[in-house]
């Protein structure tokens, strides 16, 4: 991940202009943002410190943690520098210094306790995602919106049937941003679990074969999708508009539960209602 951290770095260089921080322009430059040295004077370092950092190569000096790694201090005065927010700044942290994690069995389970809650929800679409972003377990509604059953655990990852699936620019009628969304959501896991050898395959995969997929890659931005709302033009139900929440399930933080909740008396209520009977129907 040391290319994926100079390159992040230098795109957060490169949006920043050197007047928003009290430099001066020195008129035109040959790249936009701020230079490496002016990273390094307003962070409190040396440029070489940087300039190692950047091109992680491991800076040595009175600020190296015990571990090897680059200190919380330089991180945080970075961060501050090219002005990241929160998940940036913890994404800035994990790929500095990344940690080793215990192997996770390949195909997770979800707790039974879990599926018989998620079971419980008849109102809302409900599903659980491992950290790779593929769904492990649905409840009846979110099967009657996404047909999950009648695929296999592969077509189930989000960023292949985004990227892979040409059906997914109708299902999606913002399909844009839900693509931006995705690759956004998928660097900040991959960030986080730098030594998984599936998440770091299906970046690869997608990137051999995905233009679109590769663009946002390389614009490298990192935000966490925990709620908002998203609209799903569903073949037999129409178009449904959902906000949803994202929930870490307790116990084990690899997985999150996402519920979409139509608003009570919206179409899309109605419209899901008769969907969840449809799908139930014996005549179905």
């Amino acid at each position: 991940m040391d290319g994926d951290l100079g390159d992040f770095l230098r795109s957060r260089r490169a949006r920043i202009r050197p007047e928003e921080v009290g430099l001066p322009s020195h008129g035109r430059r040959r790249v936009p943002g701020l230079r490496r040295e002016e990273v390094a004077q307003l962070a409190g370092v040396s440029v070489d410190y940087y300039i190692r950092l950047e091109q992680g190569r491991g800076p040595g000096g009175p600020s190296r943690t015990k571990s090897g790694g680059v200190s919380d201090a330089v991180l945080d005065a970075v961060a501050r520098v090219l002005r990241l927010d929160e998940t940036e700044r913890a994404y800035l942290h994990a790929v500095a210094r990344p940690r080793r994690q215990a192997d996770r069995p390949t195909r997770p389970r979800v707790r039974p306790a879990v599926q018989l809650m998620i079971d419980a929800m008849d109102r809302t679409p409900a599903f659980v995602l491992d950290r790779r972003m593929t769904v492990l377990a649905w409840n009846p509604l979110a099967d009657a919106v996404f047909g999950y059953s009648g695929t296999t655990a592969r077509a189930r990852s989000i960023p292949r049937h985004v990227f892979l699936d040409p059906a997914a620019r109708d299902f999606y009628p913002d399909w844009q941003a839900v693509a931006a969304q995705s690759v956004a959501h998928l660097r900040v896991l991959a960030g986080h679990h730098q030594d998984d050898r599936e998440l770091t395959s299906l970046v690869g995969e997608l990137s051999l074969k995905s233009e679109d997929f590769r663009r946002l890659w390389a614009d490298h931005q990192v935000k966490e999708c925990a709620y908002g709302v998203k609209r799903l033009q569903h073949p037999v139900a129409g178009l449904l508009v959902f906000p949803y929440e994202t929930l870490t399930i307790p116990g084990d933080g690899d997985q999150t539960l996402l519920v979409y909740t139509p608003e009570p008396g919206s179409e899309t209520a109605e419209r899901l209602a008769l969907l969840g009977s449809w799908a139930s129907s014996p005549a179905r």
